[in-house]
This record gives structure tokens, sequence and C-alpha cells, in this order.
């Protein structure tokens, strides 16, 4: 039974007033586990102490993301220290934590993207704002919130261009594809007119003529995914964007020309997509090639052998392989 910490008790009694019973629970399971291992109250612990323990949890073979949270929980106990003026410093803070890798963005194929879009078919008014909906999500990689947001004034048929507010209040001109702009202009003729009862500048209304909303955008998505026997949990407006970008860069798109439609601050966020079509051309190169499928095979059977026989024999790594690993998520 360990010993009572009457420090961290103390500590976890202040946030309960602030955080949910879950958090606190997960606060008092991470301390406990660090006092179990330091064996003692963990207002005594050092830098050092602290370092060999997260070492330690590397070696065990926790995620980064595990030993963030415990590194996060262990220098908001010793700023609660500082505060008390029961220490000057907090050790915690001083722990470098390993980088969690980002993970690759989840897409539709555009097989899968065409069956979404084929699902919201008819003629009804919200049938037709569904359509132009989905084409505006898919077809442009627009946010959610950019895509409620629109109002009718910003939409550009005969250019085909639509005018967004993205982050921080920023304008930008998206370009959008032949089929989204018919979807929009038999929504705007035959739909929208039907729906538009308090004469709102919003472009998509729901069905009391009120805006459409974010909690509205998802509930369409899960149900003509639902509809186009697509998992509804998975699709939500945000894959669309990232399909977009994707299939967009798989296309042939420059990468520059994506960030300016996608509206990213920053090159590296649009980066990320690349990482995804390069994984998928190497899935399609190695399908489709037969020269690919004969050094995956080759592959395999050292990769066997070197199971069979050690590290000394066929140690050489094909390039495919390599890539192979690299693709596990």
């Amino acid at each position: 039974m360990p010993t009572r910490d009457p420090e961290l008790e103390g500590f976890l009694a202040l946030i309960a007033a602030r955080r949910s019973p879950r958090t606190v629970e997960a606060y008092r399971r991470d301390l406990t586990a660090l006092g179990t291992y330091l064996g003692k109250p963990i207002a005594g612990a050092t830098l050092d102490e602290l370092e060999t323990y997260t070492a330690q949890l590397r070696a065990d073979g926790l995620s980064a993301a595990t030993i963030a949270r415990r590194t996060a929980a262990a220098r908001s106990f010793f700023k609660h220290q500082q505060l008390l003026g029961a220490r000057t410093d907090n050790p915690a803070a001083g722990i470098k934590l390993p980088r969690r890798a980002k993970p690759l963005p989840k897409t539709l194929s555009p097989g899968e993207a065409e069956r979404l879009i084929a699902a919201a078919a008819g003629t009804q008014p919200r049938a037709l704002r569904d359509q132009a909906l989905v084409e505006l999500l898919y077809g442009a990689g627009l946010r959610v919130s950019e895509c409620v947001g629109l109002e009718k004034a910003g939409v550009d048929l005969d250019d085909r261009l639509v005018r967004v507010i993205g982050k921080g209040g920023k304008e930008r001109v998206v370009p959008i594809g032949r089929h989204a702009a018919e979807a929009l202009r038999r929504y705007l003729a035959r739909g929208r007119p039907f729906l538009d009862r308090r004469h709102r500048p919003e472009l998509f209304l729901n069905a009391r003529g009120g805006g459409l909303t974010r909690a509205g955008a998802f509930l369409i998505l899960r149900t003509l995914a639902e509809k186009a026997g697509l998992d509804p949990q998975r699709v939500h407006p945000h894959l669309l964007r990232h399909s977009f970008a994707t299939h967009l860069l798989e296309g042939g798109a420059d990468l520059r020309s994506v960030q300016e439609m996608l509206g990213h601050a920053d090159l590296s966020t649009t980066e990320l997509y690349t990482h995804v079509t390069d994984r998928r051309r190497r899935e399609l190169y190695f399908q489709a090639h037969p020269h690919a499928r004969r050094r995956k095979e080759e592959s395999v059977t050292r990769s066997a052998r070197r199971t069979a026989h050690g590290p000394g024999v066929g140690s050489g790594v094909a390039d495919d392989e390599g890539g192979t690993r690299e693709e596990r998520t």
C-alpha cells in the first residue's frame, strides 16, 4: 500500500475545483506513478531523478504523447509548489520531451469522394443545398466555418470563384471547379429561394430559413456518408479538405498554389500532404508495376532469411523495404 503523500493530495484537491473528475483522476494516476518510481514524496524530486524517470518511460516503450502528459502533470504539480513557496524551482520544466510525430491526414479516395457527392443527388431544396455544400467542401477545400460563413454575395459563378473569410479574419479567393459551380447554380436557382424565408445573407440555409451551422454541416455529411455506404464516424468536413489537398497534389498541382487555396499561413502545414501523396504513390507503384512487385517479393524473402539466420545474413535493406516501414502508422 503506497504511503499517502499530503502535498500530492493538496494539489489534487485544489485542481478538483477547476477540472473535471476524469482530469483529476488522470493527474492522480500520473503523479502516483512518479511517486512509486521515486520511492519518496514527489515534492522532493530533483531534475536528475525526473530525467532518469523519463528515460525509463522511453525504455518501457511508452508513447511520446503519454510521456508528454506525465511530464505536464509533474510541471503543474511543481508550479503549485512554487506558488505555495515550498520550492523555488520547477525541475519538470527542464525535461526534454520526445518529439511527437504528426499523424498523416486521413483522406477519402477519389472513388469514395464521388460516392459521397452522388449520395446527395436529388431535386428537393435541401438535396440541392447538400450537393452544393459537399461540392464546395471537397471542390474548394474550405473549412466548415468558412463554408457556413459564406455569403451569397461572395460567390462569383461567372468566374467560378468564392470569396471566403479564413482564420484571423483573412480573406482569400478560391477557384471552384465546373461541378461545384453547377451545383451552386442549381442550388441558388431552385433550392435556396425555397429556404430563404428570412432574407438572410448566408449562402447555406437550414430548413427553417436560418443560417446553416457547423453542427448542421456535420450532420448532413454523416447522413450522406451512411447513404453512400461509408463509415459516418469517419466522414467530417475536414476530411474533405484533406482529400481536396491530397488529390490536387496527386494531380500535379504545385505546393504553393495549394497553400494559397487552403489559406495556410505556413508552407510546412501544406507540406504534410506531400507525405500522404508519396505514400499513396508508392502503394500504387507496388500494386501496378511488375518490377516493383518482384522487388517487393524479394525483399520479403530477404526479411524472412534475416529472421531465421540473424542480422548477419542478408543484412542489406532494399529501398522499397525502408519505404514500407516508414508507411506504418
